[in-house]
C-alpha cells in the first residue's frame, strides 16, 4: 500500500469515525429520557380521555428530534396509529393556500393589494362592498365574507370544476362588515383562493399545491386531493365519550383550500422546518425570506389584551418572551395543532382523529414540558 493510499484511507476511517459518533449521539438524545414526559402524558390522554388516537412529532433546528402514534387509526379495527399515517387537518390547510398566493404574487401573477374580481370578475356577493375586497384581506380574515354554513361533506364532491362552481354559487350572500374593518374568520374567503390560484396558474389549485409546495419539501404522503392519498395510510374520524367511527369522511373539493389536506406529522415536520427557516427545506427555497418574513408580520392585532396578532394566514402570539406562530384546525371527526417557533428553531404537530380532544390544551401542556427539560 502506498502512502497516499494509506493516507486516503485512514482519512475515510476517520469520518466514519465522526459519522459514527454523530449517530450514536443523537440516539443518546432521544434516549436520555428527555421526551419520557411527553410520552407518559400523551399515552394518558388515550387511556383515560376517550381518545381514539393522536400523533406528534417534534422538530429542532432541520430535524425531528421526537415522533410518535397513540392509539389506533380506527377504534373497531384497533390499527395501531403511527407517525405515518394520514389526518384530515382542516384549517392548518390555509397556511398553505397563502403561501401558494404569495409564491404567484412573487411571480407578478398576484397583486395582493388589488380586488380580488380583478383576478376573479364572475365573484359576487350580495353586497356592493365586495368588488373592494381585497386579497390580503382575504388572507388575514378582515375580507368582511362570511363563514361557510354547510361543507356538505356527505356529498364527497371530487371534480375539477368545484372551485370555480363554488365562487359562482355566493351571489346570494351578505358581508358581516366593511372590507379591513374588522376580523371574522372566513373559510369562505380561503375556499375562492382556492379558485384564484386555478385560474392565475393555469392548473387546479391542488395541482399547483402539489407541484411548487409539496413535492419540493418532499411531503410524499400529503394532498389536498383525498381520493389520491392511500388507504392504507388513512385514519377514521371519531367522535363521542367513548369515541366511535363517524360516518361521513370530511371532503369536499369545493372546500379543499379551506380545510381538506391530508397528511401525517412527518410530513408536516417538513412544512415546520420549511416556516421555520424562511421558505427553506434541505436545499429547496420555495419562497424568498422576504416573502415569509411578510406573511409573519402582523396586519390586524384581533385580541390587544392577550397581543394575538394574525399575519397572512398565521397567528401570532407572545408566549414566555418568545412569538409563537400558530394555526389549528378542527373538523367532524378531527382536530390539529401546528406551532413553530423561529426564534428557538423550534416546531410542534400534533393530529389527532377524533373531535372531543381539547388540542389547544395538549400543545400547551407539551410547552410546558419541553421548558421544564430546558428544550424550549
Amino acid at each position: 500500500m502506498t502512502t497516499k493510499q494509506f493516507t486516503f484511507w485512514m482519512i475515510i476511517a476517520f469520518l466514519m469515525i465522526i459519522v459514527s459518533f454523530k449517530k450514536s449521539e443523537h440516539s443518546a438524545q432521544m434516549d436520555n429520557g428527555d421526551f419520557q414526559k411527553i410520552d407518559t402524558y400523551l399515552q394518558s390522554i388515550i387511556d383515560t380521555a376517550n381518545v381514539s388516537g393522536l400523533a406528534i412529532a417534534i422538530t429542532s433546528g432541520p430535524e425531528v428530534v421526537y415522533s410518535k402514534g397513540f392509539g389506533v387509526t380506527n377504534i373497531e379495527t384497533k390499527k395501531k396509529l403511527k407517525p405515518g399515517y394520514n389526518f384530515h387537518i382542516a384549517s392548518i390547510s390555509k397556511t398553505f393556500v397563502a403561501t401558494a398566493v404569495m409564491q404567484l404574487s412573487e411571480r407578478g401573477k398576484i397583486d395582493i393589494d388589488k380586488p380580488l374580481i380583478t383576478y376573479l370578475p364572475y365573484f359576487k356577493l350580495n353586497d356592493e362592498r365586495y368588488k373592494t375586497i381585497t386579497i390580503k384581506q382575504m388572507l388575514n380574515h378582515t375580507s368582511g365574507m362570511p363563514d361557510v354554513n354547510d361543507y356538505e361533506w356527505e356529498k364527497a364532491v371530487a371534480d375539477e370544476g368545484a372551485a370555480e362552481r363554488y365562487t359562482r354559487s355566493l351571489s346570494d350572500q351578505k358581508m358581516v362588515s366593511n372590507p379591513g374593518a374588522e376580523f371574522h374568520y372566513s373559510n369562505m374567503a380561503f375556499d375562492v383562493m382556492g379558485d384564484l390560484i386555478a385560474k392565475v396558474s393555469g392548473m387546479s389549485f391542488e395541482k399547483y399545491v402539489k407541484d411548487n409546495i409539496l413535492t419540493p419539501l418532499e411531503m410524499k404522503e400529503t394532498s389536498f386531493y383525498f381520493p389520491e392519498t392511500k388507504k392504507k395510510l388513512r385514519t377514521t374520524p371519531h367522535t363521542g365519550k367513548p369515541p366511535v367511527v363517524r360516518p361521513v369522511y370530511p371532503y369536499n373539493r369545493m372546500h379543499a383550500p379551506s380545510s381538506t389536506l391530508n397528511t401525517n406529522v412527518l410530513d408536516l415536520s417538513h412544512w415546520a422546518i420549511a416556516n421555520i427557516y424562511g421558505g427553506k427545506y434541505k436545499n429547496k427555497q420555495i419562497i424568498s425570506p422576504s416573502t415569509y418574513a411578510m406573511m409573519f408580520a402582523p396586519t390586524f392585532i384581533i385580541d390587544p389584551n392577550q397581543k394575538i396578532s394574525i399575519g397572512l394566514s398565521w397567528f401570532m402570539r407572545p408566549d414566555n418572551g418568545v412569538m409563537n406562530y400558530s394555526h389549528d384546525g378542527g373538523d367532524l371527526g378531527y382536530r390539529s395543532s401546528l406551532t413553530i417557533i423561529p426564534e428557538k428553531k423550534i416546531g410542534i404537530i400534533i393530529l389527532s382523529n377524533t373531535d372531543e380532544i381539547q388540542i389547544l390544551e395538549v400543545r400547551d401542556k407539551v410547552l410546558d414540558i419541553l421548558r421544564s427539560t430546558s428544550r424550549l
